[in-house]
């Protein structure tokens, strides 16, 4: 069955690599949208391209995509190519890739332990989806400016988590770190929002998918 028609909804990123590795071999525009790197992890075995055949990037993520120091120093890598932008956005997004304006995989949810991925080629489905992510893009902090508005935060993340994860007091934690209790739980709000988290029992679980706990 061709990926290049209608609508097909695909299981696990084995599926999804076989069916679409020749649309990112000789994409010469790829979009990407997601929580974090984990989203499309089959990306990182891509096809190999021509030794000049560069495909233009935008890359659209989550605070949270920064948190981990491996996560965020292969973002600056990809940032410094001349023919790619990252931005972040703290705004729920669509995980998305979009190819050349022409198909776009969306990222679903995991069932049976693999998650599914609808891949789109009807011309309508995928202007919706371009204009989204558009949208998204227009709105989100360049990856630079992000990195200088938030770099206080992201020092203090680890020390600020494991005093969570200890389960001590605010009043005890503010005064480890040498902060205001308000201080403090400014920046346990901060963070939470970076890991897109709406409890700190989520921001610990988030943070233990990330590796940063």
């Amino acid at each position: 069955m061709s990926v290049e028609s209608g609508v097909h909804v695909l299981r696990g990123e084995a599926e999804v690599f076989a069916r679409t590795h020749h649309l990112f071999a000789t994409a010469g525009e790829l979009w990407c949208a997601a929580r974090d790197l984990n989203t499309w992890a089959f990306g990182h075995e891509l096809p190999d391209r021509l030794p000049d055949a560069h495909p233009r990037l935008r890359k659209l993520y989550q605070p949270s995509a920064l948190m981990s120091p491996p996560m965020a120093r292969h973002l600056r890598t990809v940032a410094a190519s001349p023919d790619a932008q990252v931005r972040i956005t703290a705004d729920t997004i669509n995980e998305t890739i979009i190819i050349d304006q022409r198909f776009a995989i969306l990222a679903g949810d995991l069932g049976a332990g693999r998650r599914s991925y609808s891949v789109v080629s009807e011309p309508t489905l995928v202007q919706n989806v371009t204009s989204l992510f558009e949208a998204a893009w227009r709105s989100a902090t360049d990856l630079a400016v992000y990195d200088v508005q938030h770099a206080e935060l992201r020092e203090m993340a680890p020390r600020v988590l494991e005093l969570l994860a200890s389960g001590c007091k605010d009043e005890t934690a503010a005064r480890v770190l040498g902060l205001g209790v308000r201080t403090y739980r400014r920046r346990v709000a901060e963070l939470m929002s970076a890991l897109g988290a709406d409890s700190r029992f989520q921001a610990g679980a988030r943070a233990r998918d990330l590796g940063l706990i």
